[in-house]
């Protein structure tokens, strides 16, 4: 940043790399701020190890255990959150309403640390109150038995295990309902539905092994320094190796450009750096298709760019996407993408040069209104040159929390296949609905027309997470039921329906005992790969539960003639695994296999160039055109992102700083570039409004602060969750139901004038 311009409160240039000293300095702080300093060193240490626990916060694959440590800055933070000494006692409660609390932010809510008692909401002293479980689960099956199936939404967090999340989808199918609406449809949902059409699976199809041999890595939306920042390390052996490392992303993002890797004891002395990024484009939002679709163009007109072979034997539909990609102008490309085509021939020059090519991407890619189609149009370039089925190549889609694709693996999904659904009827003896469920913005819409008259939570913070507050707040607190499970207090807990309760659970740090002893839960990870996590830390409360537990709690109490033995299943889950081996593929031997270091990875046939398709090929798409389905009404519309801060994980905020942006101690940001400040009369430090650009719509955020930034032209970037307000519930991928947090048409206002039309 220039440091000419005004001094505005809370905003100052950080100078250093990502990592390093920096992220050392902050871990010291989660360490001293959470937890005693004397469990601290010993906790972190099992963080991701083999007889440890997987870590709470991101998706990405462990290595080899060769090194001192598996964690990173903010897996320590988020073992830490976990972790802390502070405690949300019956007491706590009784001294704070829930309308006082409704009042508190999420950082705040949070910050009062682990919630230690199963509560009920009481409506005439606007307060919850201890409640005895089996009372609690007694009284909610009762409501349940008097609602319709369908009226009963499941949610699930990325963070439910294997185990908990299997029992979930049984507890809701042996109800009678496939409502699952779940934090996947919040994210990655385009994956899901992309790539199975691409290449007949919903998951990447890369290796750790595979950045091993990889010649180039394509880099597309996302920052892994925040978001899956173990990855990091990963990008770090990349760039010191000399691989080039391409980066198409609307923000300059500071891990991307810089790294200090705190393991390197030669860059924490000299306090040097290693440059991540070979080349950095930094593409408008929403022009994520038309700058795959000018790479695909230079790669077309290029001799002998094409894997013919692979081409002819593996794929269909070629021809009809090769054409599309002809008849797409570069005029159209050009403006769409903000990127020239000079820049685009220098990423088809290098993709051209390589011999093994993985891209990854994030929801950068995913949280748009043809999400579906830009995963697709990723899948296209990878097939172009044979890059799905070889070592070093492939497609790396970027989960964020740590099993949201275990979850989708063991059940939950609100459209099941017929295969699954029959092998539920013959393991478990009852017949499964066969009608689709809600995904998260249908049972939200259920919840706002009235269909929808209960709803149960394992973990997250859903409203909150959903777009369009205004319309979505209200919709959880006209229910006849919501129950929560969680560790910690937030504001969807606070959104009381007519009855409510909140269950604390045991969080992957704590010591998890059943009937046979000592219990693991298992989780798979960004790469497929399914290990193992097993607690040691004595549970915050001895009044928690776990969450296969309370499941099974819910369960027995909800269905009198249950066909399954939900008692015993608990005290081991070593049963849980082998009913779902017995009902899912790819779990042979589960039990035996997580027992060995690291696990097992599920099966990925793609990886040996066999598509699950309806063609048992490889299909190529046609994404026609270059524009995403955008509408922006009247003059001076930019696109928002969404974005998280750097003390951020999902809709848990850890400190109000974001230290690689250069923002410390607040949030209320409108990130801009220079040029479109400008234009629109604005400066550094102005306070403005911003209201959603579509036709009919009443969306506002007021009162945010500009600052200056190296962002894209034509977009601005603002907090998640505080900028969901501007988010229309219906502005979504038709495909996949996923939201469009990264790409709304809005306007910027001067607080108190009007800004002058461009």
């Amino acid at each position: 940043m220039n440091n000419k311009r005004r001094s505005v409160p809370g905003i100052r240039h950080y100078d250093g790399p990502a990592g390093g000293w920096g992220a050392l300095k902050a871990t010291a702080i989660a360490v001293r701020t959470q937890m005693d300093t004397l469990d601290a060193p010993a906790t972190l240490l099992r963080t991701n190890q083999p007889d440890g626990f997987d870590c709470p916060g991101c998706a990405w694959p462990d290595k080899e255990h060769k090194s001192t440590f598996q964690f990173c800055e903010n897996g320590a933070k988020a073992v830490t959150w976990e972790a802390t000494s502070k405690r949300v006692t019956p007491a706590f409660f009784a001294e704070n309403t829930v309308t006082s609390l409704l009042a508190k932010s999420d950082f705040e809510l949070e910050g009062y640390g682990r919630l230690t008692h199963p509560m009920e909401y009481h409506r005439e002293s606007d307060t919850f109150r201890p409640v005895e479980w089996e009372q609690a689960f007694a009284r909610i099956g009762e409501i349940l038995r008097e609602l319709p199936p369908d009226a009963v939404e499941f949610y699930t967090s990325g963070r439910a295990s294997n185990e908990a999340a299997f029992l979930f989808q049984l507890f809701a199918r042996e109800l009678g309902t496939n409502n699952f609406p779940d934090c996947s449809n919040m994210c990655h949902e385009a994956t899901s539905v992309g790539l199975p059409r691409s290449i007949g699976i919903g998951k990447g199809t890369v290796s750790l092994d595979d950045f091993d041999n990889t010649e180039l890595v394509i880099s597309i939306g996302h920052n892994p320094g925040t978001n899956h920042p173990r990855m990091m390390g990963t990008l770090h052996e990349l760039a010191r190796r000399k691989v080039p490392i391409i980066v198409l992303n609307p923000m300059r993002e500071r891990a991307l450009e810089r790294f200090a890797d705190p393991q390197s004891v030669m860059e924490m002395a000299t306090y040097s750096s290693t440059d991540i990024a070979s080349t950095y484009f930094q593409v408008k939002a929403g022009g994520d298709a038309a700058a795959l679709k000018g790479i695909a163009k230079h790669l077309l007109a290029f001799e002998n760019a094409l894997d013919s072979d692979f081409i002819a034997t593996h794929t269909q539909g070629f021809d009809d996407f090769a054409a599309d990609i002809q008849a797409t102008s570069w005029a159209s490309i050009e403006r769409k993408s903000g990127l020239s085509r000079q820049d685009l021939h220098q990423v088809a020059e290098a993709y051209a040069k390589s011999n093994a090519t993985i891209i990854t991407y994030g929801m950068g890619i995913t949280q748009h209104n043809k999400g579906t189609s830009n995963v697709r149009l990723i899948a296209d370039l990878l097939l172009m040159r044979g890059n799905i089925g070889k070592p070093g190549a492939g497609i790396c889609p970027l989960r964020g929390h740590s099993n949201v694709q275990g979850n989708r693996t063991v059940g939950i999904s609100e459209k099941p296949t017929a295969a699954f659904l029959g092998k539920i009827n013959e393991v478990f003896g009852f017949t499964p609905p066969a009608a689709h469920g809600h995904d998260a913005v249908q049972a939200t819409e259920a919840m706002i027309n009235g269909s929808a008259r209960a709803m149960i939570c394992l973990g997250g913070n859903f409203a909150v997470a959903m777009p369009d507050h205004a319309r979505a707040f209200p919709a959880m607190r006209s229910l006849d039921l919501s129950v929560h499970v969680g560790t910690k207090l937030n504001r969807t807990h606070l959104l009381t329906a007519k009855q409510t309760w909140l269950f604390p659970c045991l969080g992957r740090t704590e010591l998890d005992m059943q009937q046979t002893g000592r219990q693991s839960i298992t989780v798979e990870d960004s790469m497929s790969m399914v290990h193992a996590s097993s607690g040691k830390l004595k549970p915050a409360s001895p009044e928690l539960r776990s969450e296969p537990s309370i499941v099974a709690g819910l369960a027995k109490a909800t269905l009198p003639h249950t066909r399954i033995d939900w008692t015993t299943l608990v005290s081991d889950y070593d049963l849980i695994r082998d009913l779902i081996e017995k009902t899912i593929p790819g779990f042979d031997q589960y039990n035996q296999r997580i027992r060995i270091p690291g696990g097992f990875r599920m099966p990925l046939p793609p990886t040996e160039r066999v598509w699950p398709t309806s063609t048992g090929k490889a299909m190529f798409s046609v994404f026609e055109g270059v524009d995403e389905n955008q509408p922006g009404v009247g003059d001076n519309v930019l696109r928002l992102v969404t974005l998280r801060s750097h003390d951020q994980y999902n809709t848990t905020i850890y400190a109000l700083d974001d230290r690689y942006r250069g923002v410390f101690g607040r949030r209320d940001i409108l990130f801009m570039n220079e040029g479109d400040m400008a234009q629109l009369g604005l400066e550094h430090g102005d306070r403005v409004d911003i209201s959603t650009a579509l036709q009919g719509s009443v969306q506002q955020l007021e009162d945010i602060t500009v600052v200056a930034y190296s962002i894209a032209s034509g977009t601005v970037g603002a907090y998640y969750p505080e900028a969901n307000v501007l988010v229309p519930l219906d502005y979504l991928d038709k495909d996949s139901g996923t939201p469009s947090y990264k790409s709304v048409p809005v306007r910027v206002t001067l607080r108190s004038k009007e800004i002058r039309a461009l």
